[in-house]
């Protein structure tokens, strides 16, 4: 686990991304989709960060944004002090050598018309400049360090099963030994049987590399293996951020955050522990509820949720909640 005390490798402030509804040109007002509203967080060197919520919550919006797949509407995001969201394209270049991203499906996030030493080697040519052999020797390397065999290199991807196809999306995210790697929800899309595999895999190479991750999931269980620190989002925003021993704990604070430990299945269906599921459906994020933007599925909300925004607070060292609860 990363220390407490070690230097942040990236802090985002207040990262916001709109999206435009608009259609033609005689629409008279413009309709945005607030995908991720004000965002703040850090992810320490050595770090695994998850970001957990329900589907259309915003979290692979803002994983995108991190590394600037998708340009902000506003915001910062200092990766090792420079605000890479105000880079030019040109600027980001050398950037892209120290982030990379695993995608959620490996049939999709893989060329069916490139062989896997090209699939593999492509960061290399595009951020190094090597030559042909030098690029298939260093993924040669690679794909071992995932647990595949340099004689798969002339095969194409179809060849491959799921399980296979995410390593092979693994080691192409690690050929240009980044310090940082966004995982878009990667085992998701993988059999069950299949994604203790790769999340051990994962957990491995944070070691032998030294990594960062902002490890992104719908599964709250999968996350609290995976990571030192964990944000909870709803709608946009982040609604609670804790160390991860909080959630193994049952200490969570958020109402949100406990339907979501309540849909974990438990693995003692005696447990006396008996959180309260979430009713109704998430809000129009094009039109968002006046205050807590969870109120109108919370058990608990009153009438100060209904008119005001809470904002993230401490309500315990590094643990923030957003809640009037």
């Amino acid at each position: 686990m990363a220390d407490s005390e070690n230097s942040n490798l990236l802090v985002v402030s207040d990262l916001t991304k709109y999206f435009s509804l608009n259609r033609g040109i005689f629409s008279k007002s413009e309709r945005l989709v607030r995908a991720v509203e004000g965002v703040s967080f850090t992810v320490r060197k050595g770090e695994s960060f998850g970001i957990v919520g329900e589907s259309g919550c915003g979290k692979s919006t803002l994983g995108r944004m991190v590394i600037r797949l998708i340009n902000p509407t506003r915001g910062r995001i200092e990766f090792d002090g420079i605000d890479i969201a105000r880079l030019s394209l040109a600027e980001m270049r050398p950037m892209r050598r120290r982030m990379q991203i695993i995608f959620q499906d490996p049939y999709a996030s893989l060329s069916p018309r490139m062989k896997v030493k090209e699939i593999v080697s492509e960061p290399l040519r595009a951020c190094q400049g090597l030559s042909k052999v030098r690029r298939w020797k260093l993924a040669a390397g690679m794909l071992e360090k995932v647990g595949l065999s340099s004689d798969d290199l002339e095969k194409y991807p179809h060849e491959f099963s799921g399980g296979q196809r995410q390593r092979i999306g693994i080691a192409r995210s690690l050929c240009i030994r980044p310090e940082l790697i966004v995982a878009d929800e990667p085992v998701s899309a993988l059999d069950v049987s299949v994604q203790a595999q790769v999340i051990n895999l994962m957990a491995d190479l944070r070691e032998e590399f030294n990594l960062s991750y902002i490890f992104i999931s719908h599964d709250l269980s999968v996350v609290e293996y995976m990571c030192d620190r964990i944000a909870v989002m709803y709608l946009g925003m982040i609604v609670e951020l804790a160390p991860v021993e909080v959630f193994s704990l049952m200490k969570q604070r958020h109402p949100y955050t406990e339907a979501l430990m309540a849909a974990v299945p438990q693995p003692d269906p005696r447990s006396s522990i008996r959180l309260p599921m979430m009713e109704g459906d998430i809000p129009n994020p094009s039109d968002p509820p006046p205050g807590c933007m969870f109120h109108p599925r919370c058990q608990y909300a009153s009438e100060r949720c209904r008119i005001e925004r809470p904002s993230l607070g401490e309500v315990m060292p590094e643990h923030f909640v957003a809640c009037w609860k």
